[in-house]
């Protein structure tokens, strides 16, 4: 038997390949799904099963695609309601893999139909557990978002069912067991995660706060301390994964049509789409389209479209790095934005050649900021990095106005007040600056290599260190 995790770095997720003896499994697929028909065509393997650990919040799955192209059977936990063909297993059903096994093993919490796949060897030998975003490394699941689907399910009902499922169904299984988590550090379906994408349950016993011993109301408050707002398009997601979505096939056919500069901008005017930049930022700043928002294809990509673009359904034209087109396109549906609707040929350059109108954002060192606020004491600093972040060490005099919730706190800044913008390293500062300045805030400096190189300047005074107990 060999497994092997896909792990995807921008979505902080971790799918994973299974085969023996010919047969093949694939747990919690992307939505692109060529690199698992390839690896099982490498294998002279099968796809037999589509195993899906729960119906995922933070990316939209490849399941519907993977078994429609496989006539693999797409397999849920008990409780699961899917709106399309697919198995609804027993708890403690076992499936036949080759000379494998997979066992069900029902875990509710994270939400109510996520399932645990218990994998024993040829040799019958268990191995390995495949535990979605029930065990992390370092964390569990976030029991707060199946609520947003069903509103009688709150946060504190699934930490119980969570702290049960913990303790009946996993903490009871050898020590020795390889741990095989969804999601790595990063997601935002868990709120410490640990770098490492794979441990023994043994050393999860000892070192995972949510497995030490505990009463459930301990554990309860333990998990919900912390929790953040999810992004705005979780829901969204999660009733794609319930529901279907169009193939990946059709969404990167509408996507990937080059436009000329002016008929790009003739389609950006007949149909309001947005403007998406997806260039490094400082490229950006130097010059791009009126109006285009900078979310950057090099950084966490698919979450910030998700948790900044509000509407899943709107139509999107894209602007990329000549070649980077199809890579926009696949990480826009990864995340449910399936309306891209095309590409400016050629990149911005054509743009600068067919003399389109530009426009361009300021830029400023940590030193020219010193010398700055040396002149002018009151210049206003704007920390945009997320509230744990802020928490644990600022700039004194710096006001926080996370990313994160850029579309439900403008009211904080006035549109003829300047501001210096700055994040951690230069990649979000970008992002809300461009936002802001689309919607007629011009007034708004961005500050290169974000907190990173104005602590490292030693020309500002910064807040004492606290460490943080939230990623999020």
């Amino acid at each position: 038997m060999r497994i092997e995790q896909i792990y995807t770095g921008c979505l902080a997720q971790g799918a994973y390949y299974i085969e023996s003896n010919g047969e093949a499994a694939i747990v919690d697929p992307l939505r692109e799904v060529g690199p698992y028909l390839k690896k099982a065509e490498k294998d002279g393997a099968e796809i037999k099963y589509v195993l899906e650990t729960h119906f995922h919040a933070d990316f939209v799955s490849g399941h519907i695609d993977l078994a429609k192209k496989t006539g693999a059977t797409i397999v849920f936990g008990p409780t699961a309601q899917p709106g399309f063909d697919a198995y609804v297993a027993k708890d403690g059903e076992e499936l036949a893999l080759g000379g494998a096994k997979i066992t069900i093993l029902h875990t509710p919490g994270h939400t109510m139909e996520s399932t645990c796949f218990l994998v024993t060897d040829e040799n019958g030998i268990q191995t390995g557990l495949f535990t979605g975003d029930t065990l992390f490394i370092g964390d569990v699941g976030r029991p707060d978002l199946a609520q947003k689907v069903k509103a009688e399910l709150t946060e504190e009902k699934l930490a119980a069912h969570l702290y049960d499922s913990l303790h009946q169904k996993i903490m009871p299984l050898p020590d020795d067991l390889i741990v095989y988590p969804a999601h790595g550090a990063g997601s935002a379906c868990g709120k410490n995660m640990s770098k490492e994408t794979t441990d023994t349950l043994g050393h999860q016993k000892k070192t995972n706060y949510a497995l030490q011993d505990m009463s459930k109301e301990a554990f309860v408050k333990e998990v919900l301390t912390g929790l953040m707002p999810p992004p705005g398009y979780f829901p969204e997601n999660v009733l794609m994964n319930i529901k279907g979505y169009d193939s990946i096939d059709e969404v990167l056919e509408r996507g990937l049509e080059a436009l000329s500069p002016s008929r790009f901008e003739q389609v950006a005017n007949e149909t309001d789409a947005l403007l998406l930049d997806t260039r490094d930022a400082q490229t950006f700043a130097r010059g791009f389209i009126p109006n285009s928002i900078n979310i950057g294809i090099d950084g966490n990509f698919a979450p910030w479209v998700g948790a900044l673009i509000p509407d899943i359904r709107q139509k999107i034209l894209i602007i990329a790095e000549p070649g980077m087109e199809e890579e926009v396109v696949t990480r826009l549906a990864r995340v449910g934005y399936d309306h891209a609707i095309g590409f400016l040929e050629g990149g911005f350059p054509s743009w600068i050649a067919a003399h389109k109108e530009t426009d361009k954002i300021l830029s400023v060192t940590p030193d020219e900021l010193a010398g700055l606020r040396t002149a002018n004491p009151e210049i206003k600093i704007l920390d945009v990095r997320k509230k744990s972040e802020y928490d644990s060490e600022h700039l004194l005099g710096a006001e926080n106005l996370p990313l994160d919730y850029i579309n439900e706190t403008l009211d904080r800044i006035a549109k003829n007040e300047t501001w210096f913008v700055h994040c951690a390293g230069g990649y979000r500062s970008m992002m809300f600056t461009s936002i802001l300045r689309a919607r007629g805030y011009d007034r708004l400096i961005d500050v290169k290599g974000g907190f990173s190189a104005l602590k490292a300047s030693g020309q500002f005074e910064v807040s004492e260190y606290v460490c943080p107990s939230t990623m999020l």
